[in-house]
């Protein structure tokens, strides 16, 4: 007797709750379901309505199609942000976090996008696939031409952060040669005559060191002080080997690009018997933490970045006015924050 497997019943698969099922489970209008669920504020709708909406919609497990959102508003709410191809530190990542929410709060979907090596016009066309609503991208490799793409791609706004304006986007301008003018200025008013300046090894943060570089270079123009290029890796042996070579170097001032790299060559200075600030002032850049931390407590230039919620409002008028006029804005601030270290 052959015995005849059992075919399985085929798995029943429930489909995808709608907007009818969450207007029906909370006893309203579609219309309503959509305005709610879309945060649109030009229809009043009550506090308990609103909360009605949102418990059926949580218990049916329904989402809104972003797809037909935008069909229906003629663009997508994506914000694109290319991903950095660059080593960030705390006070961009705070920036980048302070902006995702407040975006969040206007309504718009904030996609970091890896561009996987490409730069220029291929990674404009990479970024023109997602069809986003707006851009906002490091101006340091995007062209008239790319940002045109973007614009034919649907891209209502293009914002780019960095030194110059790219024709044809929104400009935030950063001026990173402030920062090292800052430093330079406080190091030689400190009586600082032999400054070195640390260059991170790096690949892509000499978008950043060199102007810090450049700034401090200006700040001693005509008073007689030297200025000595170091570069510097982000590794403690890399330190070490600096250290080992201070006095020869006769350096009695120094400004190490950031606080990170402040801490790095603090330790290997103090490891070497090089007194701070006795034999060399230090100063770092972007008050973190670590420089209220560290002893001595570390003098550092504060950096003041726009705030998510000014660039998310920029954005937002960028979208709804396209035909504006193009905004440009200087926003990188840079003060001397006075400690032990120098």
């Amino acid at each position: 007797m052959v015995q005849i497997p059992k075919t399985p019943a085929p798995v029943q698969r429930c489909s995808a709750p709608t907007s009818a099922d969450v207007a029906r489970l909370a006893g309203v209008s579609r219309a309503t379901v959509s305005y709610v669920l879309n945060n649109t504020s030009a229809v009043r709708i009550s506090e308990p309505t609103r909360r009605r909406v949102h418990e059926a919609a949580k218990e049916l497990g329904y989402v809104p199609h972003a797809a037909a959102r935008s069909l229906r508003a003629g663009h997508s709410r994506m914000v694109l942000m290319p991903a950095p191809a660059i080593p960030v530190g705390p006070l961009y990542s705070r920036f980048i976090s302070e902006l995702q929410q407040a975006l969040g709060r206007l309504d718009y979907t904030v996609v970091q996008y890896g561009s996987l090596g490409l730069t220029g016009d291929d990674a404009a066309r990479a970024w023109a696939e997602l069809r986003p609503v707006a851009v906002l991208v490091p101006g340091f490799d995007l062209g008239p031409q790319s940002v045109a793409l973007l614009q034919r791609s649907g891209a209502r706004a293009v914002v780019t952060l960095g030194p110059e304006a790219v024709q044809g986007a929104h400009a935030l301008l950063m001026d990173h040669a402030a920062v090292g003018r800052a430093a330079g200025a406080h190091l030689y008013a400190r009586g600082r005559r032999r400054i070195g300046v640390v260059v991170p090894g790096e690949p892509g943060l000499e978008v950043f060191s060199r102007p810090r570089l450049d700034g401090v270079r200006q700040s001693l123009r005509g008073t007689g002080a030297t200025v000595t290029e170091l570069p510097l890796a982000y590794e403690e042996e890399a330190a070490a080997r600096l250290a080992a070579r201070w006095r020869d170097l006769g350096l009695d001032g120094v400004f190490t690009y950031n606080d990170e790299y402040a801490a790095l060559l603090l330790r290997a200075l103090q490891d070497e018997g090089v007194a701070v600030p006795g034999d060399t002032a230090l100063i770092g850049a972007d008050d973190l933490m670590v420089g209220r931390l560290l002893r001595p407590r570390l003098s550092t230039v504060h950096i003041e970045l726009p705030s998510g919620r000014d660039l998310a409002e920029l954005v937002d008028r960028a979208v709804r006015e396209p035909g504006a006029a193009l905004e440009r804005r200087e926003v990188l601030g840079a003060a001397v924050v006075h400690r032990d270290s120098s």
